[in-house]
């Protein structure tokens, strides 16, 4: 097994890789900005290197400062954590090329899911479900354009082709908005991915999003871990997660589920991974694939039992799977409720120094966070400081649990949307299980008027 592993990130994702390392008898090296200088991973880590200033681009984004650090503390192999360079394709050629394992795909692997085109097409290629849409790119004839909106059927959504976390998307109602939105979408693209390719998919009106965990060898084995459910979102983002996804027939599931892992056997996938769907009235539509270990990764943890940050270890180290499919089991219900540091009703962001911190406990609790009392939330980063994951024999156990965690954490100090987690876990729709992705953006309409 690796000696030393760099983790080529920061906040609660480089805490949980760096203990699963320890777990796994293998020392850590931490990086950082000097805006992290004391954060909590950085003192429990063996080693930490500073590479940089504050701002992401001179820091968390600096790839040769990360090799450089590689370098000189002798690492094994490099963990990208989630965000940053965890989907660059050139980052994982840059690593793999000085002499190290990265700990993900191959860059071949990103460069093909990354790009939405490409990954829609190798996913038809695999067998697996898609969203109605153009056969690839956009072409750049007006009346082409049309004749595939014509063809999909209004509403159609204009994707970029290197698009991701809910940006480079833009929704067409009627023919006479369309071209208009497909050069504003390429605008956008262009300046945003350095990609001003786009597609078109029917917009579905209603769905939810559900999305499949996969491990997969070197030595073309893959399982599938389950599903999630992640349709409580705003924005696109992400609010709260569960597992398993509530009122979706498990033939179903199963049926997508085998169908992932084929796909990761088709194209020799390495590592972990998430197919995401759209699921509606009966139906799966992939949509994407993360090449990287998810922010909702702990839901899954909690109903297998498997740790998927030390497989991607293990994966990465050149070890087949431990387990066959037929092995896997899933157990009760979890759910995750991500705690930002933003007002829970404007959604500002709040960053500053914690003045007390608590975190809950109690059978079934979970908290992966970073922060303590006295840490100083920067402002240059994402604004989730914790996920707190409750754990129960049922659904209604696992609400029920994080009822009393929200309302026994504190963060004092700064604002966070602890109090919007505690009404949504009040919410009946919630409560009753099986949202859409429209759901929690309706919901905050309403209140507002």
């Amino acid at each position: 097994m690796f000696g030393k592993i760099l983790i080529a990130n920061r906040g609660e994702i480089a805490l949980r890789v760096l203990r699963a390392c320890r777990e796994m008898g293998i020392k850590t090296v931490a990086v950082h900005s000097l805006a992290d200088t004391d954060a909590k991973y950085v003192k429990l880590a063996d080693e930490s290197v500073c590479i940089g200033p504050a701002p992401s681009r001179e820091s968390y984004l600096n790839i040769p400062a990360i090799i450089s650090a590689a370098e000189v503390t002798d690492s094994e192999a490099i963990h990208p954590g989630y965000g940053f360079l965890s989907e660059n394709a050139s980052f994982a050629d840059r690593v793999e090329k000085s002499g190290f394992v990265f700990i993900g795909p191959r860059a071949e692997s990103i460069l093909l899911m990354g790009d939405k085109v490409s990954a829609k097409q190798a996913m038809i290629a695999a067998g697996v479900p898609c969203v109605p849409g153009s056969e690839g790119e956009l072409p750049d004839d007006p009346r082409e354009i049309v004749r595939i909106a014509r063809q999909i059927g209004y509403p159609v959504i204009i994707k970029a082709a290197g698009g991701g976390g809910g940006r480079g998307m833009r929704v067409v109602h009627t023919e006479a908005a369309l071209l208009n939105a497909v050069t504003m979408t390429k605008t956008e693209a262009g300046a945003a991915f350095g990609n001003p390719a786009v597609y078109m998919e029917k917009f579905l009106e209603n769905p939810r999003h559900i999305e499949i965990q996969i491990l997969a060898d070197e030595h073309r084995n893959a399982v599938w871990l389950g599903e999630r459910d992640c349709s409580m979102q705003r924005r696109h983002q992400k609010v709260i997660e569960e597992a398993p996804a509530p009122h979706i027939p498990r033939r179903l599931i199963e049926r997508i589920g085998e169908r992932c892992a084929e796909a990761c056997r088709k194209i020799a996938y390495r590592g972990a991974g998430t197919f995401e769907f759209l699921y509606e009235n009966g139906e799966f539509y992939f949509i994407e694939m993360n090449t990287r270990v998810q922010v909702e990764h702990p839901v899954t943890e909690m109903i297998t039992g498997i740790d998927i940050v030390q497989e991607q270890i293990r994966i990465a180290y050149g070890e087949k799977l431990r387990f066959k499919q037929k092995n896997i089991e899933q157990r009760g219900h979890a759910i995750e409720c991500r705690i930002n540091a933003e007002d829970p009703f404007k959604f500002t962001p709040s960053p500053g120094p914690i003045k007390s911190w608590h975190a809950p406990g109690g059978p079934g609790i979970r908290v992966d966070s970073h922060v303590y009392s006295g840490y100083n939330v920067p402002p240059h980063y994402d604004s989730m400081i914790a996920k707190v994951i409750s754990y129960g024999e049922t659904r209604q156990q696992a609400i029920a649990r994080m009822r009393q965690a929200l309302s026994e954490l504190v963060v004092d100090g700064i604002k966070t949307n602890t109090a919007l987690h505690r009404e949504l876990m009040e919410d009946a729709r919630f409560v009753e299980g099986g949202t859409s992705i429209h759901y929690l953006e309706h919901k905050l309409e309403q209140r507002s008027k």
